[in-house]
């Protein structure tokens, strides 16, 4: 592997066809890197759990991988139909040493949250860290083809989950927890095509900040990672396969970024390593600029 940021992982994806919604690891030609060969735990994470919603694949995957090998039992969250992703996380985790708490289920449901965080205390013993990373992508062409239906169920898992989560999520962490939220680039950029999917981004961006001044005087961090375009299962949804092989070559490094590329971030951001920053937004964008 090169250390050249511009050539060190794929630069397109030829062959890739969409996917219909939840997409899926395991119909992607194109395998992500989660860092299952690459990344290597300091014990920065020793002892402690992490709920990681979305952790069946994509960034989840890579940020469970990365937690067990920083010493984290981890319980991770996906739908139902997600289950065959979730187990090779699963494997991945227990190969580390550490324990898996598979947990399907749809984050939209409120009370699915609250049983998410309920599950994770009574099985795995406590909540240090909760990565609030699942979303939905919608992709518009026209405002007229905004389908409300769908924007609703997309703030729902988008934004109303992470509240809720970290609503059910707050009384059970101690001074020096931490919850890591997802957000996106498009927060800023807001492409044209995916206004409902950016307008959800820029909330948990807000959101991000309210939370992190709201529970700093209990001890808890909360702070963000803002991808750019990233390799995960949510890009062949609604994409044509065109758009998928030149995906992220508009960048200024020319090329998407890996799962495993935004391990590290997630890390900081939860450990000891991260322990004066609250409020943050760390954009991961292969150059393209947040202002």
């Amino acid at each position: 592997m090169t250390d050249d940021p511009r050539t060190s992982q794929p630069t397109s994806f030829p062959g890739e066809t969409p996917q219909p919604s939840p997409g899926l690891e395991t119909r992607m030609r194109t395998k992500p890197d989660h860092g299952e060969d690459s990344y290597v735990g300091k014990g920065l994470l020793e002892g402690r759990v992490a709920l990681i919603t979305g952790g069946d694949s994509g960034i989840g995957k890579a940020v469970a991988i990365a937690y067990a090998r920083e010493g984290a039992d981890v319980a991770i969250s996906y739908l139902a139909e997600e289950q065959a992703d979730a187990e090779e996380t699963r494997a991945f985790v227990e190969k580390a040493g550490r324990r898996c708490l598979r947990l399907p289920g749809d984050v939209r449901d409120r009370e699915w949250c609250q049983s998410l965080v309920e599950r994770t205390v009574a099985e795995l013993g406590a909540l240090d860290i909760l990565v609030n990373n699942a979303a939905a992508q919608t992709i518009n062409e026209d405002l007229a083809d905004i389908d409300d239906d769908e924007m609703q169920a997309a703030f729902a898992a988008n934004v109303f989950a992470m509240i809720r989560l970290a609503k059910a999520a707050a009384p059970h962490m101690k001074p020096g927890s931490a919850i890591v939220n997802t957000t996106s680039v498009q927060a800023k950029v807001a492409t044209k095509n995916m206004i409902v999917y950016s307008a959800t981004k820029g909330a948990i961006s807000s959101l991000t900040i309210g939370l992190s001044n709201l529970l700093a005087p209990k001890g808890i961090r909360v702070n963000a990672v803002a991808p750019g375009p990233v390799w995960t299962p949510i890009q062949p949804i609604a994409k044509d396969a065109e758009t998928l092989e030149t995906l992220g070559q508009d960048t200024p490094l020319g090329r998407a970024g890996q799962p495993g590329e935004l391990a590290a971030a997630y890390v900081l951001l939860a450990s000891r390593e991260g322990s004066y920053m609250s409020g943050a937004v760390i954009p991961i964008t292969g150059g393209m600029p947040m202002y």
